[in-house]
């Protein structure tokens, strides 16, 4: 069976062993601007996961509050982000 178009992706992404080479990948596969969006993403994944608020989040980020809200949807019903960045904080961990 052929591998889907998502699966050779995500192995030639697991496959790259060094930030340069990362680097220069995604500069030929996207554009600056959605290098720029999913890195955007990621902050703001993490600033959730640490506790911060949305009006927090989107003054560190310049995030749309739509992407931030779908972003939050991720996080806190996904798998991706928490498996990857870790598990959110709980409100016993922000004394």
């Amino acid at each position: 069976m052929e591998k889907s178009v998502f699966g050779e992706l995500y192995e030639i992404i697991v496959g790259i062993d060094n930030i340069r080479d990362c680097e220069f990948f995604f500069d030929d596969l996207c554009t600056k601007k959605e290098v720029e969006q999913m890195a955007q993403r990621v902050k703001a994944a993490k600033l959730l996961l640490e506790g911060k608020t949305y009006n927090q989040v989107i003054a560190e980020t310049d995030i749309s509050s739509a992407t931030l809200s779908r972003v939050s949807r991720c996080v806190q019903y996904g798998k991706g982000y928490v498996r990857v960045l870790g598990r959110p904080k709980s409100s016993s961990d922000k004394k």
